[in-house]
Formats: structure tokens, C-alpha cells, sequence
């Protein structure tokens, strides 16, 4: 994927900041998934985004994979569920709208963690269960 290197030790980076990349990664790997997979237009291609990126779509999607996940990725998933957010629901009510903090939390942290493998999994899962 991307060559970087994080300059802090994971475990003292804020879950929200991972949720704000997490989020973005979604959104890439839908995009990416819709376009080549969809000759419409960007309009009808954001359209289509909106329903697997949602806070509903990404609540969903840690329920079906939560028996699954590690010890670890529920523990990061759990801190980015319960961290106190500055922004509210706008779409969402207020569990699906933690749970998808948590699932973007989630994301984010494999991303930093460069275990693209594993992060392509879920992602692949995700899409696969909105599609």
C-alpha cells in the first residue's frame, strides 16, 4: 500500500484519530471497488458509496464480524466505540453511530499497523455484505 512510518508508539495514538483515517480507507477502498466494477457516473458512483460507508452499513458490519475479530482488534474497536466524540450523528442514531466510530477505529489501526492483509479482509467482508 503506502510506505510511511508513524511516529509514535500505537498505543498512544487517540482512536479518533484512527477513526479519521479509518474512515477515509473505507471510503477509498468503496470508491475503488464501485469504479472499476461500475461504469455510472460519479454522481450515481457517490450514491452508491453513501450506502456502505454509512454508520448503519459499518454497524452492521461489526456485528457479523465481531465473533471474529482478536483480542486486540476488540479492544481497539471498544476504545474508538466509547470515545467521547466532539461530532455528532447526523444521519444515525447515536449506536449504530458509536459502532461505526469503532468499526472506522478499527481500520485505521490495521492501516497504521501496516497489517494490510487483514485490513483488506474486512474491508472485502464489508463490501461483500453491502453489496
Amino acid at each position: 500500500m503506502f510506505d510511511f512510518e508513524v511516529n509514535a508508539p500505537l498505543e498512544t495514538i487517540s482512536p479518533l484519530t484512527f477513526a479519521y483515517v479509518g474512515d477515509a480507507v473505507h471510503e477509498l477502498y468503496v470508491r475503488t471497488m464501485l469504479a472499476k466494477d461500475k461504469n455510472l457516473p460519479a454522481s450515481k458512483l457517490h450514491r452508491a458509496a453513501t450506502t456502505f460507508v454509512s454508520a448503519r452499513a459499518q454497524s452492521q458490519t461489526v456485528a457479523a464480524i465481531e465473533e471474529n475479530l482478536s483480542e486486540d482488534e476488540i479492544k481497539i474497536y471498544k476504545r474508538g466505540r466509547n470515545a467521547k466524540s466532539p461530532t455528532a450523528a447526523k444521519n444515525a442514531d447515536i449506536i449504530d453511530y458509536r459502532r461505526a466510530t469503532g468499526f472506522e477505529t478499527l481500520l485505521g489501526y490495521l492501516y497504521f499497523k501496516k497489517d494490510f492483509a487483514r485490513l483488506e479482509e474486512i474491508l472485502k467482508l464489508s463490501y461483500e455484505m453491502h453489496s
